[in-house]
């Protein structure tokens, strides 16, 4: 059995694959494979594990419908046409749960840099600015016992919410289809309604799967909704807001500051107003970059096509359809 993989990952996954006898092919240049070239590719594979922004839609499963696994990289899994990988039979598998800690503390940093303006600082004693002392320039604004929005209060943004609640005593609201119980007894979460989570929250996390609902939901409208001193943050998908309107919501004082490690699009083209604007902390989806974090996303996409080419259930799978 063949497995390509678009990136070269860590190594405690390919060792996995190894060991289950499966053959590996990397992608090692460090650019995006074309839609050609990844269908290429994968007419001699069996399985493919895909990172990074490749597109796996209709095209691209109809010309590999010989496929037993398509296994992500990531959580989300906005980037596969899962409709037609279900009516393929081929199952789809991604990374969830062992990212949640690391994605939450990319959040929790970008709260409290942008609250402090620390990118904007940090850009100063570059510029050779660090010398006259002003009291009253430059100023962040306080987090304790200030109200933390979540928007989407599953395991990532239940970590997030966890940490505010212990360093600054925050309190929690989240905006859930479903409730979350563990989150209302254990941090005295409450569930409220979309508008009342924009109207109350002092800091609004993005926590949600980027969807037909949920794109650009972050829009002109929501931010005029929202407080003043409100603070955005969005570690999920840069699709879930309109740059456009946040970039005007930040100018015009509507909002306060906002931290991006997801942006729209996505790279951030350098030029982009956003990152000269002093409230304004943005990172290059880091989420969930550190050392073990991508060990174990690395071992669970492995376990995931391991499983997929010996016809067993994924240990993750986002289209469970596939077996009937």
């Amino acid at each position: 059995m063949k497995v390509f993989i678009t990136r070269v990952i860590p190594e405690a996954g390919l060792q996995l694959l190894r060991d289950a006898g499966i053959t590996i092919t990397q992608w090692e240049e460090p650019r995006e494979l074309t839609s050609a070239e990844l269908i290429e590719h994968c007419r001699n594979a069996d399985a493919l594990l895909t990172a990074g922004r490749s597109t796996i839609d209709a095209a691209f499963l109809e010309a590999c419908s010989h496929l037993k696994v398509v296994s992500l990289f990531s959580v989300g899994y906005d980037n596969v046409a899962i409709a037609t990988a279900t009516k393929l039979k081929i199952p789809v598998g991604h990374t969830p749960d062992v990212l949640s800690k690391a994605t939450a503390d990319v959040a929790f940093l970008l709260m409290q840099t942008t609250a402090r303006k620390a990118f904007y600082h940090h850009q100063r004693i570059l510029d050779g600015e660090w010398d006259f002392f002003e009291p009253k320039a430059g100023l962040g604004i306080d987090l304790q016992n200030k109200t933390l929005g979540v928007f989407g209060l599953g395991k990532i943004g239940f970590e997030m919410a966890k940490s505010c609640k212990g360093a600054f005593e925050m309190d929690i609201l989240y905006h859930n289809r479903s409730t979350n119980a563990e989150a209302e007894e254990k941090l005295g979460a409450r569930k409220v309604s979309f508008d009342e989570l924009l109207a109350q929250s002092d800091v609004i996390s993005v926590h949600a799967n980027l969807s037909k609902e949920t794109k650009e939901l972050f829009n002109k409208a929501t931010f005029a909704k929202m407080k003043p001193n409100a603070i955005f943050v969005n570690t999920a998908r840069g699709g879930i807001h309109n740059e456009a309107d946040l970039l005007a919501a930040l100018q015009q004082k509507t909002i306060w500051g906002a931290g991006l490690d997801v942006t729209n699009p996505e790279p951030m083209d350098p030029e982009n107003a956003l990152l000269r604007l002093p409230n304004v902390c943005v990172l290059p989806h880091i989420g969930s970059s550190t050392e073990g974090t991508r060990d174990q996303m690395a071992i669970l996409a492995a376990k995931n096509v391991i499983a997929g080419l010996r016809n067993e259930k994924l240990p993750k799978v986002v289209n469970p359809e596939v077996y009937g």
